[in-house]
């Protein structure tokens, strides 16, 4: 048995050692179940609702004002048409439209209520318009019949969750390839004792990173080519916005996640250790970036840490450019925040990758 409990303690020393079992054994559990315990939720808050009151009634006031007063509502905007609704919901200034018709209008045979949704997140539109129609039910007297309720999904009208999936799809293909992939293959470089023989080269230290970055660029590019012809062929996801638009984005979001595997590699010394911190951030960016859950529905806190995550920009721009087809210019802080995100850590990164191998 001394033998036996010898061998056991050998092991639990290995295990103490190795930084890179650690960070399995002990850092990634406690980032899941703070993501999933306390980050990520289903449920939908501070959704944002404009209202069209177009009957100025008592009954119509008092609605608002429940809708207003509920905890996961908020009356922002007020509007005097329906028709500029399309483009307050195109412009992000708001998630829901409650349009609310003239006695006149009902008598005509027009629906009294009408909740129009942002449809490019199709489970969080459908979330939305069923916590607005409770109200609804709510606020109508019991002696009173329902009122008829039209719902209509701007945007992705039969509620097809590939308009929803593949900008996040893409978000997710390139941060693993470019943030990933790049990481390990300069610390495979490292390990192997290549990596002073490629900067003892005549060639500037820079233009060996650049060389060492510009396959996965391409190689990101032609991969982002074959997922837009398949959506757009085979899964009839329109593309509404401008194409080179969407290209510029995509391009400046590649460079970002490059940015992001070159700070890796500068951090670790070894292929797995690249990998483990490659998945310890990229995990936690793909969760928080709202494209399997909605980050308003996240605690305050989350929400915050979200915006410095550049899949959260890129994927929110691609929504808006493709199924949406935004103007340009509303897409400006998704430029801004992505280029801002990639010369500071191209700069960090070219720093500590040109000290370490000094």
């Amino acid at each position: 048995m001394k033998q036996f409990y010898s061998f056991v303690r050998k092991e639990f020393k290995h295990i103490f050692r190795d930084k890179q079992t650690m960070l399995i054994l002990l850092v990634m559990p406690l980032v899941l179940i703070g993501l999933f315990g306390y980050a990520l939720s289903m449920e939908v808050r501070s959704t944002r609702v404009a209202v069209v009151d177009m009957q100025q009634s008592q009954e119509s006031r008092r609605l608002v004002q429940r809708v207003d007063a509920n905890a996961y509502f908020s009356v922002t905007e007020y509007l005097q048409s329906p028709a500029a609704v399309e483009s307050l919901l195109r412009k992000g200034r708001a998630d829901l439209a409650l349009v609310i018709r003239t006695r006149n209008d009902v008598r005509q045979g027009k629906a009294e209520l009408q909740i129009l949704t942002d449809g490019s997140e199709p489970n969080l539109a459908q979330t939305r318009v069923q916590y607005l129609q409770q109200i609804v039910g709510l606020t109508a007297s019991p002696t009173a019949a329902q009122p008829a309720v039209i719902v209509k999904m701007l945007f992705n009208p039969q509620s097809r969750s590939a308009y929803n999936f593949v900008p996040g799809v893409i978000g997710l293909i390139l941060l693993l390839i470019c943030a990933m992939m790049t990481s390990i293959s300069i610390v495979r470089e490292k390990e192997r004792g290549t990596m002073e023989i490629l900067l003892a080269s005549p060639l500037p230290p820079l233009y060996v990173i650049v060389a060492k970055l510009l396959p996965y660029l391409v190689v990101s590019s032609v991969n982002v080519g074959t997922i837009l012809l398949l959506s757009y062929y085979v899964l009839d996801v329109p593309i509404a916005g401008s194409i080179w638009v969407f290209c510029a984005l995509t391009l400046l979001y590649i460079i970002v996640a490059l940015a992001l595997g070159l700070f890796i590699s500068t951090v670790v010394r070894s292929q797995l250790a690249a990998m483990l911190l490659s998945l310890l951030m990229i995990v936690p960016a793909i969760y928080l970036s709202g494209m399997v859950f909605p980050v308003e529905s996240m605690p305050e806190a989350a929400a915050r840490v979200s915006y410095i995550i550049p899949t959260r920009w890129y994927i929110d721009g691609a929504r808006k450019l493709l199924i949406q087809g935004v103007d340009p210019t509303h897409l400006s802080i998704h430029f801004l925040v992505l280029a801002v995100e990639a010369v500071v850590l191209l700069a960090v990164s070219v720093k500590l990758f040109k000290t370490r191998l000094q």
